[in-house]
């Protein structure tokens, strides 16, 4: 079954801090955890190719459409019973965490299926239907041909080998940014909701501070103002953060309003002072 590595905290975390095992808990024989770790890290900040997949209806879908807003890439095959259910299930609830949060059109999913001889439409539609994906507002689910998987899997860096039954792979979740380009990595199966809102805040975020559009304004003030409370491990609106930015802002108006004051009064004193001396 699918090796995984265990969730990272913090992705700067050094590779020997990885633990590298397959779903069945035995060591890996094929992949090297703490190059697969480097590989995986170096593909951040690399432009993602513009690379055309099959969904599940068997219709094209080109990355180069996604163009625009930033892109949350899953790797699966379908035919793993362990850890890929697993990993897709958690990030399906935290996505929808996300959402609340971030807005529902601020990014897009896609669980791309990296087994290009069983991935097939097909088995991708039975397993968009099992984890109830088809649902999800904004989730695609494709895979490709071998050279096509291939080429997208070296842009994401992202390792795998064949094994007894299925994959030896490191269990990757990629954030691409609106340009196309891998901004964030996570790891493991499961992890907590702020590593996957913190990154999604920022590439949205920034994709919106060109926009000075009011939705986009009142979006920019929501993200500044949301905070990720450990101890439920949720997101809530700080309202402190709200009032300190609305107050500076205040003071900010009230004091170039003064200053306006001072500098017309000094303008119309000095005209008074010259018609005199005229």
């Amino acid at each position: 079954m699918g090796a995984f590595l265990t969730p990272l905290v913090r992705p700067v975390l050094s590779a020997a801090a990885l633990i590298w095992v397959l779903g069945t808990g035995s060591a890996s024989a094929g992949l090297e955890g703490e190059s697969a770790f480097e590989i995986s890290q170096a593909a951040i900040g690399g432009q993602v190719g513009d690379h055309v997949l099959k969904d599940r209806n068997g219709s094209d879908l080109a990355l180069a459409d996604f163009r625009g807003r930033p892109l949350v890439i899953s790797l699966i095959f379908t035919s793993c019973s362990t850890v890929c259910p697993v990993t897709t299930d958690h990030l399906r609830d935290q996505v929808k965490a996300a959402r609340d949060i971030i807005g529902g059109d601020g990014f897009a999913v896609l669980t791309f299926g990296f087994d290009a001889s069983g991935d097939r439409p097909a088995q991708l539609a039975a397993f968009a239907n099992t984890h109830r994906l088809t649902g999800m507002p904004d989730w695609y689910i494709a895979s490709a041909d071998t050279d096509t998987t291939e080429r997208l899997l070296a842009d994401l860096g992202f390792s795998f080998e064949s094994a007894a039954g299925g994959f030896d792979h490191i269990t990757q979740t990629t954030i691409l940014d609106s340009d196309g380009r891998v901004y964030r990595q996570l790891y493991g199966e499961e992890y907590p909701l702020q590593l996957l809102v913190e990154p999604l805040k920022d590439v949205v975020l920034g994709r919106q501070t060109r926009s000075l559009a009011p939705a986009d304004l009142w979006s920019r003030l929501t993200f500044i103002c949301t905070v990720y409370n450990p101890a439920t491990g949720a997101y809530r609106f700080d309202y402190a953060i709200f009032f300190g930015i609305f107050f500076g802002a205040l003071a900010l108006i009230l004091n170039a309003v003064v200053i306006y004051r001072i500098w017309r009064g000094n303008r119309r004193y000095k005209r008074q002072g010259e018609e005199r001396t005229a």
